[in-house]
């Protein structure tokens, strides 16, 4: 049985239509009608029922994310979202919406189980030294799988952390991997918040991997409020997990990125 039929009788009704949809490096992603009339988006992933918790998560700090309308082992069934692809049209409203999920917050800095980017793991378990959590379940990971000189400047950095980093920022409610293609927008507001990585930590990590590979423009950060003093100088050493983990995934061309973010960071 293929994703769209298991998503189907999921929601018990009868395949009539299947389209692929953009997108969906890590997984597979399809939209499907029924014959009863119904759409949903099914969707596969390293752990539907964990995706799944993410995204009532989301919902339930009054950020928009889609209705979760059924997961089990293999498949997550969602709502479909309306979306214009103009998210820049809708920067202040990501600016709340972003602002709301960051009021939720957690009693430590982790998630209540790891999850996963494809093969790489993201190891969630709960700390409440900040520093330590993002050195230790974030960038130290990646140390086996880089080459060994690049792993040395890696561990030297996470060693100099508890003066770069503050000892315990607000856990917050982060998305977790919030670049513009996990947000859908449409007539100038956000529809839903997509393919999270969840997990209470520094607000400032979203806002870095919205900045990775985009950057969003003065609407966005008047809408979300005032940052903490010296989060600029943070922006590199956020922006440097996705990096490790793009180098892992698609190759040495990401290389080049890890690199000229350690040296902004001074290693």
């Amino acid at each position: 049985m293929n994703l769209a039929e298991r998503g189907a009788e999921l929601l018990g009704g009868a395949l009539a239509d299947t389209r692929r949809l953009a997108g969906g490096d890590l997984s597979e992603v399809t939209q499907i009608t029924l014959a009863d009339g119904r759409t949903a988006v099914v969707k596969g992933g390293p752990s539907p029922r964990a995706e799944a918790a993410m995204l009532k998560a989301i919902a339930a700090a009054g950020a928009p994310a889609p209705k979760v309308l059924a997961a089990d082992a293999a498949v997550l069934v969602l709502e479909e979202l309306a979306d214009d692809g103009n998210l820049r049209r809708a920067e202040a409203d990501l600016g709340r919406a972003l602002a709301r999920l960051h009021a939720a917050e957690g009693q430590a800095y982790g998630w209540n189980e790891d999850y996963a980017f494809a093969a790489v793991a993201i190891e969630n378990a709960a700390a409440d030294d900040w520093p330590r959590f993002w050195g230790e379940r974030r960038i130290l990971t990646s140390v086996p799988f880089v080459p060994a000189a690049l792993g040395r400047r890696l561990e030297a950095l996470v060693r100099a952390l508890p003066e770069l980093l503050p000892a315990q920022p607000k856990a917050s409610l982060l998305h977790g991997d919030l670049w513009g293609g996990n947000a859908l927008a449409a007539d100038g507001k956000v529809t839903g918040l997509i393919d999270p990585a969840s997990y209470y930590g520094d607000g400032e990590v979203d806002i870095a991997m919205l900045n990775l590979f985009g950057a969003p423009g003065a609407a966005f950060y008047a809408a979300y409020g005032p940052l903490a003093a010296g989060w600029c100088e943070r922006q590199p050493i956020y922006k440097l997990w996705p990096a490790l983990v793009h180098l892992r995934l698609f190759g040495a061309g990401y290389r080049s990125l890890v690199e000229s973010l350690l040296q902004k960071i001074g290693f």
